[in-house]
């Protein structure tokens, strides 16, 4: 029996390991990640928008990264 795509086989009726597995697949293949992103439309402009305040967030923690330690004296 050859099964394709996101399955498990259970064996020895044990269905908590099978769930383990399966749950472990589909998070790796990022599925859940992906229909979670398109449960809801966002607009194109929105998406952009938060990309640039993340990379905005980026930026300023590299900045205060770099920054010298201030003086306590």
């Amino acid at each position: 029996m050859k099964l394709h795509g996101r399955s498990v086989i259970v064996t020895d009726g044990n269905v908590d390991k099978a769930l383990r597995k399966f749950k472990k697949k589909i998070a790796v293949s990022g599925l859940l990640l992906d229909l979670r992103e398109r449960e809801h439309y966002t607009k194109p402009t929105t998406t952009r928008k938060a990309q640039k305040s993340l990379a905005k967030k980026r930026w300023q923690r590299y900045l205060q990264e770099q920054q010298l330690p201030k003086k306590y004296y």
